[in-house]
C-alpha cells in the first residue's frame, strides 16, 4: 500500500510498500490491510502505526483529521503530526510539544487580555469624553 500523511502546510510523510496500518478513529481502532474495502474515517488524536517491508513498525502521533483509503492508497489529512523511532521517544516529543504549546497559548492569552483592556479603556474614554 501507499501512505501519504498530509498537514495543512505540506506533506509530513510519503511511504510505499506499507504492509498494514492501525489508526485511532472516533469509533475505535481501525486496521488497514491491502485488501480492505475503501473507507473514510474521522481520526482522533492518538498514535498511528504502520509497518513497512523494509523499515518495520513506525509510530506517528497525529492530531484530529481524516483518513481516506482508496484502492491501495491511504491518505491521512491531520492538523499536526510527530514521528518517533520508538514509542518512548514519541511520548517525549509529544510532551515537549504540548509544554511549548501551553506556554505559547498562555503568552497569547496575556497579549489578548491587554489588547482587550486597552480597547475597553479607549471606548470608555471616548464615551465620557
Amino acid at each position: 500500500m501507499k501512505l501519504k500523511i498530509l498537514l495543512p502546510h505540506g506533506i509530513f510523510a510519503e511511504q510505499s510498500g506499507v504492509l498494514r496500518m492501525v489508526a485511532e478513529t472516533t469509533t475505535g481502532a481501525v486496521g488497514l490491510w491491502p485488501r480492505r474495502l475503501d473507507c473514510v474515517a474521522a481520526l482522533m488524536p492518538g498514535i498511528f502505526t504502520y509497518e513497512t517491508e523494509a523499515g518495520g513498525e513506525v509510530f506517528v502521533a497525529v492530531d484530529e483529521g481524516v483518513l481516506v483509503k482508496t484502492g491501495s492508497e491511504v491518505r491521512l489529512s491531520v492538523r499536526q503530526a510527530l514521528g518517533g523511532a520508538s514509542l518512548a521517544q514519541l511520548r517525549q516529543q509529544v510532551e515537549q510539544e504540548f509544554l511549548s504549546r501551553d506556554e505559547n497559548e498562555q503568552n497569547l492569552r496575556s497579549v489578548m487580555t491587554r489588547l482587550e483592556s486597552g480597547i475597553l479603556r479607549r471606548l470608555v474614554s471616548v464615551k465620557h469624553g
